[in-house]
């Protein structure tokens, strides 16, 4: 119960991937959000592995690899502010002339910081079977995956719930 409630509230929070997809519902549609999910899970199950294989550990004891991460999400995160600061009042309201893809779903993800905070800190952090690692890990991701979609569905059901106002 308490691995659950600290995915739940993991994910309630929101953070880059969630803000996105909420956005993208806000702009496009319900469609076309469930197309860039897609990517999201896609680049949310590849950190899993990531995380769980040891491979981020690995790479983030490397310490200019830690640099390298900071700069690439720092960098991908300003200039997503930058974009929303450039279009001054539009913000949200007008439709951006490329739609999200499957692919950018993917890159948001893998340069996501929270996503590898959010994995290293459950994976780690809660310890349900010590004994038997791959039942753990399985569990783990059941209850991850029963928790993830359900609230990410939520968040582009928001964003929809955003245009449907004709703000």
């Amino acid at each position: 119960i308490a691995f659950a409630l600290a995915v739940f509230f993991m994910i309630v929070t929101p953070g880059p991937a969630v803000l996105a997809l909420a956005g993208v519902g806000a702009v496009f549609s319900y469609k076309d959000g469930l197309r860039f999910l897609i990517g999201l899970t896609i680049g949310y199950l590849l950190v899993w592995i990531i995380v769980i294989t040891g491979l981020a550990s690995v790479i983030f004891s490397i310490p200019f690899m830690r640099i390298i991460f900071l700069i690439i999400s720092s960098g991908y995160l300003i200039y997503l502010s930058f974009k929303i600061m450039m279009n001054r009042s539009k913000t949200a309201f007008t439709k951006p002339k490329n739609l999200p893809k499957i692919y950018d779903g993917i890159v948001l993800q893998l340069v996501n910081p929270k996503a590898y905070a959010f994995h290293s800190i459950l994976y780690s952090g809660f310890v349900i079977f010590p004994n038997n690692l791959i039942l753990e890990t399985f569990i783990k991701f059941l209850i991850m995956n029963a928790v993830w979609i359900p609230l990410h569905l939520f968040w582009l059901s928001m964003g929809v719930l955003v245009k449907s106002l004709d703000l």
